[in-house]
């Protein structure tokens, strides 16, 4: 009996190591409207605890976010086991949006990291193409010291105004991602102000997937991902995107309509990945 009882131990450890091994990353992109008074009853004010509180329920690990002013940056490291990447898009500083990446400092170990510019000069502050504002495109490689794997994440905001530039921007961030990590798993995040039939997706879907589309659960969620604050918005258009190469499996996908009071905690709603290395 004790044999049996020690046999059974060891094979529960080895299930249990074998589990820790491919421990599944929570991977969130989420446009969290920039802080603005104007908005009245959608200020950041009213907003940022909603926020934070949405990211600590789902247990994310890794969260992308959009239109990110320096005092939303701040706050969503305040308190939280997050540390971060990210640069204002107007000065490469604190100026202007960011799109950072806020990561699990007590799971994941920053390799590398940066920001370029979505533009002819990636470099330096700067606008690109029909573009009416900056954009900027945030990475960093990460070592995950439950999985003992490196990766990358790469989260951007491509213009709301410029066709052109949402064209280029796709091409340029083929090109960087091909640069930077060509051998790694990777993850690509952002607003991309575009919905999924266009010309800008088709050429990040010619080297990467769609997560909702290889999803191995069926997908959670309404299929948009733009609200304007508006509770009883119908919810048709999918401009948010979590996108992986083959390093990565996509355990779920979904859409998080979580709300108070009927009241959206931004104009954009969250997407969510349960992924897994392959």
């Amino acid at each position: 009996m004790k044999r049996i009882v020690i046999v059974l131990s060891l094979a529960l450890l080895s299930v249990q190591l074998n589990a820790q091994k491919n421990a599944a990353l929570n991977v969130m992109t989420y446009n969290i409207r920039y802080s603005t008074e104007k908005d009245g009853v959608n200020a950041w004010s009213k907003r940022k605890d909603n926020v934070k509180a949405l990211v600590k329920f789902h247990e994310v690990d890794i969260l992308c976010a959009q239109e990110a002013l320096a005092e939303q940056y701040d706050a969503i490291l305040e308190n939280a086991d997050f540390e971060a990447v990210g640069e204002g898009r107007d000065d490469g500083l604190r100026k202007g949006e960011f799109s950072p990446i806020f990561y699990n400092k007590s799971r994941f170990t920053k390799k590398d990291g940066g920001v370029f510019w979505l533009s002819p000069t990636p470099n330096v502050p700067s606008k690109g193409w029909d573009a009416m504002f900056n954009r900027v495109c945030t990475w960093v490689r990460l070592y995950d010291k439950r999985n003992k794997k490196e990766f990358l994440v790469f989260n951007t905001h491509y213009d709301h105004v410029g066709v052109q530039a949402r064209i280029e921007s796709a091409k340029l961030i083929k090109q960087k991602i091909q640069e930077i990590a060509p051998k790694l798993p990777v993850v690509y995040t952002g607003d991309l102000n575009v919905t999924p039939e266009t010309d800008a997706i088709a050429t990040i879907k010619s080297f990467l997937s769609d997560s909702k589309e290889v999803s191995i659960e069926p997908p959670y969620g309404p299929e948009g991902t733009f609200n304007g604050f508006k509770f009883d918005s119908p919810l048709k258009d999918r401009i948010d995107y979590i996108f992986i190469n083959k390093g990565f499996k996509v355990q779920k996908y979904g859409v998080i309509t979580d709300s108070k009071d009927q009241r959206y905690f931004s104009d954009h709603l969250p997407v969510f990945a349960k992924l897994e290395f392959q």
